[in-house]
């Protein structure tokens, strides 16, 4: 009989039982933060005078670890430069304008501009290490503070209105960082009180923000406000154009 059973048909076997899915996985993970701090105090009026600008650099000297450098504002050409990464033809207007800067000039204007402590389309930056060290590159650490002085033309009175500046960050923070940023904050502050060129505080610290166009020009350097009652302009201090 054994014929018989090779011609009987073979059972099919039984499907596999369902795989678990497994929802926890072992992973490798990686993570960057990135967190930038910045701080600005009130404005001071200082007089209306060139030379008084001629000055700032040596209010600044006293705290500053580093010799200070000024920067300019940003020329008309480069006027939407941004540091932002986001927006490539900005940041790479930004790149072009600042390959002249020195590190700690550089990553200051990175960390304010990115905070919106500084306005680079008016305000001249006065800038030095107040505190930490540079890494081998000549970039501060993320717990160094950079920073100093920062000022713009009134647009009514043409007075020239300076702001303590400054700002640290980067790959991690540190808790006692925070407390000699104040203190070097409100030193800077007391420097320019104390140098015998202010007036008083200032009402407004920062520029007004530009918005359309106005038909007020400078006549110096070409810069156009947003407010239609300017009278001198915030990037050079010279007398508006009025007209189209």
């Amino acid at each position: 009989m054994s014929f018989l059973k090779r011609n009987k048909k073979s059972e099919t076997s039984a499907p596999p039982p369902p795989t678990p899915v497994q929802e926890v996985v072992t992973a490798q993970e990686y993570l960057l933060r990135l967190a930038y701090v910045a701080r600005s105090s009130d404005g001071l009026r200082l007089q209306a005078d060139p030379r008084v600008a001629a000055a700032i650099p040596g209010i600044l000297e006293p705290l500053s670890q580093t010799p200070v450098e000024v920067i300019e504002p940003l020329p008309l050409e480069y006027s939407d430069a941004s540091p932002a990464i986001e927006r490539f033809n900005e940041m790479q207007q930004w790149v072009l304008a600042r390959r002249d800067v020195s590190p700690i000039g550089r990553h200051g204007l990175y960390v304010l501009e990115l905070t919106d402590a500084l306005d680079m389309t008016v305000d001249t930056f006065y800038c030095g290490l107040l505190h930490g060290d540079p890494d081998t590159s000549g970039y501060p650490e993320y717990n160094a503070i950079v920073g100093g002085l920062a000022s713009h033309w009134d647009e009514l009175s043409g007075e020239l209105i300076v702001r303590a500046v400054l700002g640290w960050g980067g790959k991690g923070m540190r808790g006692d960082t925070e407390r000699i940023g104040q203190k070097l904050l409100s030193s800077l502050y007391q420097q320019v009180v104390a140098s015998g060129f202010s007036l008083g505080e200032a009402e407004q610290a920062r520029a007004p923000s530009i918005g359309g166009r106005s038909g007020l020009t400078c006549a110096h350097c070409g810069f156009e406000a947003g407010n239609a009652s300017a009278f001198y302009c915030p990037k050079c201090g010279m007398r508006m154009t009025r007209g189209a």
